[in-house]
């Protein structure tokens, strides 16, 4: 069972480290000029990256999503249009790791410009493996971390759901886009500096909506909360790994069964690109309400949501879940 109660680090965003966040290659003919329509030619890996993306090229990029929309991004097989596609790219977003035939294409990639999310914001060990349980004896420190250096291949790669986090990132993005056509430079960013005080006022907002709740743990069929629970003062019990289709063990369900009833757990959380069964399976047996708390690794239907509204369902999903006292206050539209 994954129990994880984490308090969040300090996330440096010095200029060396925006520096770091892409990485520059000499040879290929991907460069960092605009194509004949004057736009950047970028590639995003998957749906965080690519909002990312749009929301800081605006007008002057022509984003390609390699993950489409409602397609659940971990065993993404790219075809070789799309890893031509890569290959011809003027800049890459994407967050290495996650997606394997990704990061291969992106190694042969003539791209000058390859924008590595974890660069900017390095993953942590959540203990995603099957099999662990916190409190296992090891010295995790005051917080929360197991003490090991993790490079951008290891750890858990849910990062976008931690609002600052996701906002280091989103600095890289407009770093390297301003560096790999100077000429809008000044509009990356503006874009980034507004895109980044969109995230920190929904930052504000969950630190707001969740310090009132009356229970601080939550069940969910997919551990891709760690950051968001640590950000929070929150504690995730995961039936799953890392990978949300991944079959728990018997003892594993033992475990959460166990944790949810001896944290007054209200609900089990599941997610919208993979199927409700395991999560409707747990909370009939515990007798349970079952609801949606969205990993956001995509959107069904972009024309109707985006990262900010999606993220503010999930607030208000947790909160009910959690028994807060009163009705969040409505905030400002962002989207």
């Amino acid at each position: 069972m994954m129990i994880r109660r984490r308090t969040r680090g300090a996330i440096a965003l010095t200029a060396t480290a925006l520096t770091a966040a892409f990485t520059l290659t000499a040879c290929g003919s991907g460069g960092g000029t605009p194509g004949a329509d004057g736009k950047l030619n970028v590639v995003a890996s998957f749906y965080p990256m690519e909002f990312l993306a749009a929301r800081i090229g605006g007008e002057h990029v022509k984003v390609t999503d390699l993950t489409a929309a409602g397609v659940e991004p971990h065993d993404l097989e790219l075809t070789a249009k799309q890893v031509g596609t890569v290959k011809k790219a003027d800049a890459i977003v994407y967050l290495k790791g996650l997606q394997p035939t990704v990061d291969k294409a992106v190694a042969g990639s003539d791209s000058k410009h390859r924008i590595d999310a974890t660069a900017a914001s390095p993953l942590e060990d959540h203990h995603l493996a099957e099999g662990h349980t916190e409190g296992d004896g090891h010295d995790h420190g005051a917080d929360g971390h197991d003490g090991h250096d993790h490079d951008g291949a290891a750890g858990d790669p849910h990062i976008w759901l931690d609002p600052t986090r996701y906002a280091a990132v989103a600095r890289s993005v407009g770093a390297g886009f301003a560096e790999a056509d100077p000429a809008h430079a000044d509009d990356y960013r503006k874009n980034t500096d507004e895109l980044v005080g969109r995230l920190t006022a929904l930052d504000q907002e969950f630190k707001d909506g969740l310090k009132d709740v009356k229970n601080r743990t939550f069940v969910t069929s997919h551990a891709a909360f760690g950051y968001l629970a640590g950000a929070y003062g929150l504690t995730q019990v995961a039936i799953n790994g890392v990978d949300p289709e991944s079959e728990p063990t018997p003892a594993r369900l033992a475990d959460v069964q166990k944790a949810a009833k001896e944290n007054g757990v209200t609900t089990i959380f599941f997610e919208t690109l993979v199927s409700p069964k395991l999560a409707d399976t747990v909370a009939k047996d515990l007798g349970l309400r079952t609801a949606v708390l969205d990993p956001l690794e995509g959107v069904k239907d972009p024309a109707k949501d985006d990262y900010l509204s999606v993220m503010r369902q999930n607030l208000a999903n947790l909160r009910t879940a959690l028994g807060a006292d009163a009705p969040a206050a409505a905030a400002a539209p962002t989207s």
